[in-house]
């Protein structure tokens, strides 16, 4: 009796572990600051395939030879969806190793019909290197929930299961970032209908980062067009500071930009100039000892951006992997022979629970969006904090409100606040 009761509850254990294994893309800690928690809207999720005709093909561009293709762009779109829209939904995405699928599980129902009669901004997701476009669908997903069309790119040559020359991430990065937000505009649609792409924010991690810079005025330098290593014939230098062709590229309805981890600044993609010539609202996130896009470079990028107010979110002991890559899917913890790590390891952090970092981004990234893009001006007191969270003071008076000594970070619950600083730099300095 007592083998059998046995068996029945580790049974039941593995039953409940199942469960709760789930790779869940949506979930909100109880401790999560308050505009991390999902909005009032339903969510709905499509695919989409785009082509942009007649570009370089980096991959097999060789001297003396740059011939072009029709460059397809896969995109998952999150929207509001109608009134009565259930919850709840599934995607299929490819695992770091290239090759295994993995199932996520989060809110926005597939194919559901819009919301008619009304428009909402429009966010662009761009992921890393490799990466895919739903590294950072948790975030494309809540956007969605509080007014904003989210729109994540599948970049060729820069995906898990398609993995080209590094030089083609360098040129089409920004140019992708572009194309995408022409071809939402032009969506004819119920989609379309409800997207005003003439408000546009971008949100680039690593090298989406790098894209979202040069596309925000920031041109390279003319160095990063020779390395050897990077875009071959010197073709990045249409994204060369100062020129014709990277000032075309600067577009005026994008009217803010987040870049999580942006890697560029280490190798010297950018000098004074170059950062100078940034002229979007910029709220950078990364990870104080990040090795991959290396700390004090996102720093000199922070410092070097005069043109325009920005703002630094630090990750204190934090990685590469700082606030935008999803959790872990449950498959990534094996180890795997032909990586030679754990793919694990391109999701989590070592310090950092990652849920904790995207509740964090959720919470700063619903707070910039709605500023800029929406203008609503009570989202600047979410940046109006001391520089070290762990130096907040709870104050509260006998019903529960702020007094003067009250110094916690807006929107984080007492004891939430820590391990994170926040700095702020205006135009001109």
């Amino acid at each position: 009796m007592r083998t059998a009761l046995t068996s029945l509850a580790l049974t039941a254990s593995l039953a409940a572990g199942a469960v709760h294994a789930e790779n869940r893309i949506d979930r909100i800690r109880p401790d999560a600051p308050e505009l991390a928690a999902y909005g009032a809207l339903p969510i709905g999720v499509t695919t989409l395939e785009f082509t942009n005709p007649d570009q370089i093909d980096i991959v097999n561009t060789s001297e003396g030879n740059e011939p072009t293709y029709d460059r397809p762009l896969t995109v998952e779109v999150w929207y509001p969806a109608a009134e009565g829209t259930e919850p709840g939904g599934t995607y299929q995405a490819i695992l770091r190793d290239g090759v295994t699928e993995v199932t996520l599980h989060g809110r926005a129902a597939r194919d559901a019909t819009p919301v008619s009669g009304e428009t909402f901004p429009l966010v662009v997701i761009s992921h890393g290197y490799p990466g895919n476009r739903f590294l950072m669908s948790h975030l494309g997903e809540n956007l969605a929930s509080k007014g904003y069309v989210a729109v994540s790119i599948d970049h060729k040559d820069s995906t898990y299961d398609d993995k080209g020359a590094f030089g083609s991430t360098l040129l089409n990065r920004p140019i992708d970032q572009k194309f995408v937000i022409d071809q939402m505009a032009a969506l004819d649609s119920p989609i379309g209908a409800i997207t005003d792409a003439e408000t546009t924010g971008v949100i680039g991690y690593s090298m989406g980062g790098y894209g979202a810079m040069i596309f925000g005025g920031a041109g390279v330098t003319q160095a990063s067009t020779e390395y050897s290593w990077g875009t071959p014939n010197g073709l990045l230098s249409r994204h060369l500071a100062g020129s014709e062709t990277h000032a075309d590229l600067i577009d005026p309805r994008v009217k803010a930009m987040i870049a999580i981890g942006p890697w560029g600044m280490n190798t010297g993609f950018w000098d004074a100039e170059g950062l100078k010539g940034f002229e979007k609202p910029l709220l950078l996130m990364a990870g104080s000892v990040d090795d991959v896009s290396v700390y004090p470079a996102m720093r000199q990028i922070f410092e070097g951006t005069t043109g325009t107010t920005r703002h630094l979110l630090t990750f204190i002991g934090a990685n590469h992997n700082a606030a935008a890559p999803m959790p872990a899917p449950e498959e990534s913890w094996e180890f795997d022979e032909a990586l030679g790590f754990a793919p694990f390891e391109h999701y989590a952090d070592a310090v950092w629970d990652t849920n904790r970092m995207n509740n964090i981004a959720q919470h700063f990234a619903t707070a910039f969006m709605d500023l800029h893009l929406k203008d609503d001006q009570q989202m600047a007191e979410y940046f109006d904090l001391v520089e070290q969270s762990d130096d907040g003071v709870v104050a509260l008076d006998d019903a529960g409100k702020p007094t003067d000594e009250h110094t916690q970070w807006k929107g984080f619950p007492a004891r939430a606040a820590k391990g994170l600083s926040f700095e702020t730099l205006p135009a001109d300095e």
